[in-house]
């Protein structure tokens, strides 16, 4: 259960600077919208889907499956956008940069950890704190990629979509925009598909390559102290 808890936790802190990110890229960017109505902080209370947030993910962890999850999308207006065509994008694609970035955080302080760990001698009462942590950073990495690389597949309405949209020729995109009409059936068909399929071996393998270079900065810095 202690896992399951540390695993919610987690992805409700990653999802919700996600969506922050979204907010402050908007701000940057000339639309205050999310600023405005109080969405550009780290209290998960104004963020937190119950469902998204706190049911599926604990069901997930629970059940050992990929971990998912998501908060509620912090309102952005593109039109308030100083550029719209070409900053609309740039907001979507702050979501999965900022979980590469906490990602990276975890690996730095996993490596730091693990290197104070390794100098602690045995049965001392620290040990098991940095255990504690040790396991959350893992968590970090681990829920912080797979948030970024699910985010940026080119399927509405996930972020990826609005860059690749933004990419596709005029004579593709309407076509392609009208598969926003379908939402969250489209995220859900996926996950099933990923489940039922060989494609969940293909992203979980993506997903692993992704996570490598992060591992290697954990081990590089656990090493420097020894």
């Amino acid at each position: 259960m202690g896992d399951v808890l540390i695993r919610v936790l987690v992805l409700v802190f990653s999802v919700v600077f996600h969506e922050v990110a979204h907010g402050w890229a908007a701000l940057k960017l000339g639309d205050p919208t999310a600023r405005d109505q109080g969405r550009l902080t780290l209290n998960p209370l104004p963020h937190i889907d119950p469902v998204g947030s706190i049911i599926v993910p604990a069901l997930l962890a629970l059940t050992s499956s990929f971990m998912m999850g998501w908060a509620k999308p912090v309102p952005v207006h593109p039109g308030r956008l100083r550029q719209p065509w070409n900053d609309y994008p740039k907001v979507a694609a702050a979501g999965p940069l900022s979980n590469l970035l906490l990602a990276l955080v975890s690996a730095v302080l996993l490596g730091v950890t693990a290197a104070i760990g390794d100098h602690l001698p045995d049965g001392s009462l620290a040990l098991a704190p940095i255990a504690f942590l040790v396991r959350v950073w893992l968590v970090g990495i681990y829920v912080n990629v797979a948030l970024a690389a699910f985010n940026l597949i080119p399927l509405p309405p996930l972020d990826g979509s609005w860059i690749f949209s933004r990419l596709l020729p005029r004579s593709l995109r309407a076509s392609y925009e009208n598969l926003r009409r379908y939402g969250m059936v489209l995220v859900v068909g996926f996950l099933l598909l990923m489940h039922y399929t060989p494609a969940g071996g293909l992203f979980s393998r993506g997903m692993m390559a992704m996570i490598s270079p992060f591992m290697s900065i954990a081990q590089a810095l656990s090493r420097l102290g020894a």
